[in-house]
């Protein structure tokens, strides 16, 4: 049974969720960006090189795009400056024309020696060399013009030079800083909104919560009426089991079980008759027997619940021994569950502290001597030790209190245990 998250983690939680969320749409959507970006460069260079490879010089149709037209004049004006070889060649991989800038013969020697054969299967190919120091986009492209039913293939090699680097590296960086910015304008948008809902649904669960906490509590301490006349027996086991269990750390996920089952602990006396239940002297073997399967009848009461499964080791197995001797299962020492453990010495400790219409209250050094003689029997030595050195504050501090009195101070630690984040 999870914690219930307090609004400041809450916060937090929507706080690394959501820049989680930004930061991999924001990867994911620059890497896109980018890849448009690098693609329409490559497009701008097909686009251009049907009319470049015959006279380069060739106009921009009239009627184009605007912003075709600009992105065609610019890869133009970069062929023409920057071209270190064209060549085309037919369908049947012939070569039909070439050009050599003979002011970059050193260069385009360099990367001959060095490129690949680029495949003629129709699609376009692009990479991007280091030479000598200087950048150059070897690309293959696949053309179709009215003058050549069949296709023709394009292969040029270019000089990036460090401007029109700096130029294509600016267009990217505004692309992608445009990208981060409204992507995280979006997430802080949605923060507020988020987070209502968020206080809302924190609202609904403390709520639901709450409800079964008391709906636990009342089933305990009808049980505890039942069979002395009192539910402070369940509040006052509950209160020193969880001062046990914070001597000893016990983990968060763990307590809320102590807890839940110190509720619970005898749900199933609720099917042992009155006759047994009642008996002011002691029990026949019959009627001990009978008793004992109150264990069986708490365990078979709790099953159907979700919620109340985490109450089935202290209702199972509080009355195992630490010497193997107790029921139902005969386990002993650390097959013991730690929360069985511990509540079987606080469930001992205030049997022997309480009043009783049969009997009047133990001395605290009386039932702390009980204890410690079973101590390695019955209990857990080490829990025993740790229970010996708190238990005279918390005994002073509990034990004069009203139903009503414990009810209240109880309420008041459970929500450090269920509505908070561990």
């Amino acid at each position: 049974m999870p914690a219930i998250h307090t609004i400041n983690s809450i916060h937090w939680m929507l706080l690394r969720r959501l820049l989680a969320v930004w930061l991999l749409v924001a990867l994911a959507v620059t890497g896109i960006g980018y890849y448009i970006e690098v693609n329409k460069f490559e497009e701008g260079l097909a686009a251009i090189a049907a009319s470049e490879m015959r006279t380069l010089s060739a106009k921009v149709a009239p009627d184009g795009d605007k912003e075709q037209q600009v992105l065609a004049e610019e890869t133009k004006d970069f062929i023409r400056k920057h071209y270190l070889w064209i060549r085309v060649y037919n369908h049947h991989g012939r070569l039909v024309r070439e050009l050599y800038n003979p002011k970059y013969t050193n260069l385009t020697e360099a990367l001959k020696a060095t490129m690949s054969p680029m495949p003629h299967d129709g699609r376009r190919h692009f990479e991007t060399r280091d030479i000598n120091g200087q950048k150059v986009i070897h690309i293959l492209v696949t053309l179709s013009t009215p003058e050549s039913p069949s296709p023709l293939y394009f292969e040029g090699a270019f000089l990036l030079d460090q401007q029109t680097q700096d130029q294509q590296q600016e267009k990217i960086w505004r692309m992608l800083a445009f990208i981060l910015f409204a992507s995280l304008a979006t997430v802080i948008a949605v923060y507020p909104i988020v987070l209502l809902l968020y206080r809302s649904l924190l609202k609904a669960s403390k709520d639901i919560l709450r409800g079964n906490l008391e709906i636990a509590s009342v089933l305990g301490t009808a049980i505890a009426k039942r069979d002395s006349d009192t539910g402070e027996h369940n509040y006052r086991v509950t209160l020193y089991a969880i001062r046990l269990a914070e001597a000893v750390n016990l983990p968060m996920a763990e307590m809320r079980s102590l807890i839940l089952g110190a509720f619970l602990h005898d749900v199933g006396k609720i099917g042992i008759p009155d006759a047994i239940l009642l008996k002011p002297g002691r029990l026949s073997e019959t009627e001990f027997a009978a008793m004992r399967k109150h264990v069986e009848l708490g365990l078979d009461i709790v099953a159907p619940s979700h919620w109340l499964l985490i109450a089935r080791d202290i209702i199972g197995k509080h009355h195992e021994k630490y010497d193997g001797s107790g029921y139902p299962l005969g386990l002993c020492g650390e097959a013991i569950p730690l929360t069985a453990r511990i509540f079987a010495i606080v469930d001992v400790f205030d049997a022997l502290t309480s009043h009783r219409p049969y009997k009047v209250p133990m001395p605290v050094e009386d039932a702390v001597s009980i204890l410690l003689k079973h101590s390695g029997q019955h209990f857990d030595p080490a829990l025993v030790g740790q229970f010996t050195r708190i238990v005279a504050d918390i005994h002073a501090e509990i034990c004069a209190k009203s139903e009503a009195e414990l009810a209240e101070k109880l309420g008041q630690l459970l929500p450090d245990y269920f509505l908070h984040e561990t």
